[in-house]
């Protein structure tokens, strides 16, 4: 079973920034490819961004695009979410997310973690 364990999340003013981690344990064909979804409070989850096995295709959500990027790092089989000028509206529970194939946003993954929380004030 494949297990993912998120940290970094918490409180941040508007225009800050912030580094999600994901750390990754179990059959490693369960994270070839990684990445990360959220859910704001009343809204349904929605694709952040993703990255393949070897870190040579990322994908991002037009809304993140030039504002977060996403990295792995194969020996400690992590993945990161560096989050800069954070908005309020990216508040949300960011989940860590993992599939044999690579994710896309409108595919839900096969292994989530359990969330962090991003709470970005005005």
């Amino acid at each position: 079973q494949v297990q993912l364990v998120e940290s970094g999340g918490g409180l941040v003013q508007a225009g800050g920034s912030l580094r999600l981690s994901c750390a990754a344990s179990g059959p490693t064909f369960g994270y070839v490819s990684m990445g990360w979804f959220r859910q704001a409070p009343g809204k349904e989850r929605e694709f952040v961004a993703a990255i393949n096995w070897s870190g040579g295709s990322t994908y991002y959500a037009d809304f993140v695009k030039g504002r977060f990027t996403i990295s792995r790092d194969n020996a400690k089989t992590t993945v990161y979410l560096q989050m800069n000028t954070l908005r309020p509206e990216d508040t949300a529970v960011y989940y860590c997310v993992s599939d044999r194939t690579m994710i896309v946003p409108d595919i839900a993954p096969r292994y989530w973690g359990r969330g962090t929380q991003v709470t970005v004030s005005s």
